[in-house]
This record gives C-alpha cells, sequence and structure tokens, in this order.
C-alpha cells in the first residue's frame, strides 16, 4: 500500500492520558488539599457515580464546543459535591497539555513520514488547541494540518471530519491511513473508505507501537 497521507489520533495515540487517579491526584496536589489515596478514592467515586452510566463526561457532542465542554464537567463536578477550588483544579488538570506527553517513538516516525513526503494530519475530538504541545516537542514543522473539533464543531465519527481533514491534506481516501485507539470514534474512518489502524491506547511513553504505520505507509522505520 502507497499511502500519501497518515491521519493520527492525539489522546491515546500520540501522546498518553492520566488516569482517573493520576488525574485527580494531581488536581488535588493543585488545590492544596492533602492527596492520600483515601482522598483520592473518594473523589474518584463522587465523580464516576455523577458521571453515571451514560457517560456524561464523554457525551456525543462534548468536546465539540469548549464553552458546553467546561459547563458539562462542572456540573458533573457539582453533581458529586465537590466544592469550586476543586473542581476548577479537576478542569485545569483536565485541559493542561503537560499531562499528555508524547511516546518516545512519536518524532522519529512524524521525521520518517515527512522524509517520505507521506502528509500527516492530527485528528483530535478534545476541547483544547493542542498545537502548543507540538510546538513545545518540536514536531510542529511534521504535521501538515490539524483538525481539532473544538475549532469545526464537529466530531468523529462524523464523516466531515474525515472529508474535511482529506481535502486539508490533498489526498484522496484510498491513499489515506487513519491510525486511533478506539474503534467508535476513529473507525468511523473506515466508511469513509480510509484504511484504519487501531492500537490499543497508549499507556506509557516506552510503549512503542508506531513502527506499524510506517508498515503500511511503505516508509523506512525510525532509528
Amino acid at each position: 500500500m502507497v499511502t500519501r497521507g497518515v491521519l493520527f489520533d492525539w489522546r491515546g495515540t500520540l501522546v498518553t492520558c492520566l488516569t482517573e487517579r493520576e488525574w485527580v491526584r494531581e488536581a488535588l496536589t493543585l488545590a492544596g488539599r492533602t492527596a492520600a489515596p483515601a482522598d483520592v478514592e473518594r473523589v474518584v467515586a463522587a465523580v464516576a457515580a455523577a458521571d453515571g452510566p451514560g457517560d456524561r463526561l464523554d457525551a456525543p457532542g462534548v468536546d465539540s464546543d469548549p464553552v458546553l465542554h467546561r459547563r458539562v464537567y462542572l456540573d458533573v463536578f457539582a453533581d458529586a459535591g465537590l466544592d469550586d477550588a476543586l473542581a476548577q483544579a479537576l478542569y485545569a488538570v483536565e485541559s493542561d497539555l503537560r499531562h499528555n506527553p508524547f511516546a518516545d517513538d512519536v518524532a522519529a516516525t512524524l521525521a520518517a513520514l515527512h522524509a517520505r513526503r507521506v502528509r500527516v494530519a492530527v485528528v483530535s475530538d478534545v476541547h483544547v488547541d493542542v498545537r502548543p504541545a507540538f510546538d513545545a516537542a518540536g514536531l510542529t514543522r511534521f504535521v501538515d494540518v490539524f483538525t481539532l473539533s473544538c475549532e469545526t464543531g464537529v466530531q468523529k465519527p462524523d464523516p466531515a471530519v474525515f472529508t474535511r481533514t482529506l481535502e486539508a491534506l490533498g489526498v484522496a481516501a484510498a491513499e489515506a491511513l487513519m491510525v486511533g485507539d478506539r474503534s467508535g470514534p476513529d473507525g468511523g474512518a473506515v466508511e469513509q473508505g480510509i484504511a484504519t489502524l487501531l492500537l490499543p491506547p497508549l499507556r506509557h511513553v516506552t510503549e512503542r507501537r508506531l513502527h506499524r504505520v510506517l508498515a503500511l505507509s511503505d516508509a523506512a522505520p525510525p532509528p
């Protein structure tokens, strides 16, 4: 397969995410509270109960509007019985790109794709601009297009996410590869005729999985 464009999901694919307990621990510390295991578990349980089986924090459309995203999160925290200072700390940690470090093999993979003139897009359902994270890591020069739900107003698996990205890349669906970690949002690329590679969610920066992308795109592996 000759690939002219690769579409990467961001969280869970290129960068790690905090676990629920790590998220709460960071927020408690930020708020100047004790973050003993019992304190963490209490907040985790309260947020989970308020979030409910409908998963309000990850409901369709939440990431497509930054104002809606903040309101939903703060409503869940209020329903969980959390005070405003802790709620604000939780939201600040959720929005802080420093808590999403890149996997060790990202830079070499993007460089290898760039060397073969394979165009790259980052396609993310996210409520904040992730470009500063790429700037800080020196990776922006390898990315041709950013398709962010907070800017476009649509989320994966909406067909518009993929078709607009392909158009911006100047690449046909048959010439593209989508790389993600969730079958629901990222797998929607298949319906648009885009070959799709789904990887288990990235758990640690030392995990090296992106050689599979290079193999599918006929690019030389990174050192």
